[in-house]
């Protein structure tokens, strides 16, 4: 516990004394004041990510955070505390999943609230434990100083780690995605997901935003622990400098992609009456002038008909706007058999046809989205599926790098698999590129889109890729193995984006060994927290 403990009268004098009367403010704190409080400065540290990209209110958010838990006297208390702070964190930050049902909010009004407070509080139960295992650790271990801010940052990372593993995991909107949007220098300290993946700069960020919490302590060794914090980053900023600054342009000879963004409505996507206008938007950016060095078409995510190997006459039609030579990879809903009614499986899929309207490769999306593309438990929910269609998706096999003529192996990530750290390549196969073709016009004009490719970004540091992201209403964008965006199509712009393929970097160490070392520095901060904490009660 820290050097204080709440109610403690005291003289407090010097600088630091509004601190220290703000952290015993907090320590203070009971009922739902309380957890009023946690939830504001959990509401708060979603302002760190995009598109608002204020990272360092993450400071004032875990800091208070550390003080609201030196007030906790009970387990209850403590899983009150984390799941209060969660739930402000994650409704702030997931806001726009409600947007999907206004597309048809006549059939799924009453989700919303589900949408809206359901998902969050769900989310929340994982910051329950990680505040739970941290109290559990201060009393068992009568961890004070310092030594209490470590084990929450690790205990935190840990239940991030856990919430993208457990069910079918969601690691959307980690901590230390903070790093992924446009905040000055943070590209620099994004550089570390190279080495120790977004768990580990998670960890990194929420040690260093915590730390200061000790500024509000009475006793002594306050000093070290901003200064501490302040080195982590510094640090890990540094080496991400040092990596930029031999950073290669390099583009694969050849080759120059054309990314179509038709920023059709979701409203108007399915409705039979727009699907000829749909088709021919698309066909018409696809031929649009500058076609000349453009050697392959991009569409997004289900940009093409339905059932499309089904229709040779309409592949046919395609083949036109393909650059001779080329090939267009584009979404589409794909089914077996070719043949009969109604299909036994469909797959949201992505298609690679040839500039003769062949189809010569197929990806099936293996992450599928609960209750968009199917429905958990089908035979006990009486509920359809948001996204329309023939019956629920049916599941691919995983990672699966294409060989494909003409270009470098890649790797496609349909809408959301790309938000799934070391899970978006075949280890036996690398490829030389990832893409991630997306439809985020469900979202509308909210943080969804935004915040869905600052996660992509990390993935190419991560493997040390570049990523060509199509979406179909935004943000798409080309997008280097070091994470520079070098080009970008704004939210519902109409346009293309014709771009060279960055080449590929050399194999990461995160590549190469996943998560261990993320491991490993939450063993290491362990160990920290273990010998501060016997020094100072020594």
């Amino acid at each position: 516990m820290p050097d204080a403990r709440a109610g403690m009268a005291f003289r407090a004098v010097g600088p630091l004394a509004p601190l220290q009367r703000a952290a015993l403010w907090c320590a203070g704190l009971a009922g739902w004041r309380r957890y009023g409080m946690a939830a504001l400065l959990g509401a708060l540290a979603a302002a760190a990510l995009s598109p608002v990209d204020l990272t360092p209110i993450l400071v004032v958010s875990f800091t208070g955070l550390v003080w609201l838990a030196d007030g906790t006297t009970s387990r209850r208390s403590a899983l009150l505390l984390g799941w209060s702070f969660g739930f402000g964190f994650f409704v702030a930050g997931l806001y726009w999943i409600a947007a999907a049902l206004f597309v048809d909010i006549a059939r799924f009004w009453w989700m919303v609230p589900l949408a809206v407070a359901g998902v969050p509080a769900g989310l929340a139960i994982f910051t329950a434990l990680a505040q739970l295992a941290a109290y559990e650790a201060y009393e068992r271990l009568r961890l004070g100083g310092s030594a209490r801010v470590l084990v929450l940052a690790v205990a935190w990372a840990l239940a991030e780690y856990a919430r993208g593993h457990v069910l079918t995991g969601f690691p959307w909107n980690l901590v230390g995605y903070a790093w992924a949007g446009a905040f000055p220098g943070a590209l620099a300290v994004l550089q570390s997901t190279a080495v120790f993946g977004i768990y580990g700069l998670s960890l990194l960020t929420v040690t260093a935003a915590a730390l200061p919490a000790r500024l509000g302590d009475l006793g002594r060794g306050r000093a070290w622990a901003p200064l501490a914090a302040l080195l982590l980053v510094a640090g890990a900023a540094a080496g991400g400098a040092w990596r930029l600054a031999d950073a290669s342009r390099a583009s694969v000879p050849g080759v120059r992609l054309r990314l179509v963004q038709p920023s059709i409505p979701e409203t108007l996507k399915n409705d039979p009456r727009a699907l000829t206008a749909n088709f021919q938007r698309l066909m018409g950016l696809s031929a649009a002038p500058g076609t000349a060095g453009i050697s392959d078409l991009i569409w997004p995510e289900a940009a093409a008909p339905p059932l499309l190997e089904r229709y040779p006459e309409l592949r046919r039609r395609i083949a036109a706007a393909i650059p001779k030579g080329g090939l267009l990879l584009t979404g589409a809903e794909r089914a077996e058999p070719l043949q009969g009614w109604p299909p036994r499986h469909v797959w949201n899929s992505l298609l690679a046809l040839d500039d003769t309207g062949a189809v010569i490769a197929t990806y099936d999306k293996a992450h599928l989205v609960p209750f968009g593309e199917y429905v958990p438990l089908r035979g006990i929910l009486p509920v359809e599926r948001i996204v329309p269609g023939i019956g629920d998706f049916s599941r691919g096999a995983g990672p699966r790098t294409l060989d494909l003529p003409g270009l470098p192996p890649v790797s496609p990530l349909i809408c959301y698999e790309v938000i799934f750290p070391g899970a978006v390549i075949d280890p036996a196969h690398r490829p030389g590129w990832l893409l991630n073709v997306t439809n985020d016009a469900w979202y509308g004009v909210s943080s969804g889109p935004f915040q869905h490719l600052a996660i992509a970004r990390v993935r190419a540091i991560e493997e040390g890729l570049p990523l060509v992201r199509d979406a179909n209403n935004g943000v798409s964008a080309v997008i280097d193995g070091y994470g520079r965006v070098l080009a970008r199509l704004d939210l519902d712009a109409v346009g293309v984006l014709d771009e060279p393929l960055p080449e590929a970097l050399s194999p990461t160490p995160y590549e190469a060994v996943g998560n261990q070392l993320f491991w490993g520095l939450a063993l290491l901060l362990l160990a920290i927290a273990g010998i501060v904490s016997r020094f100072s009660r020594g």
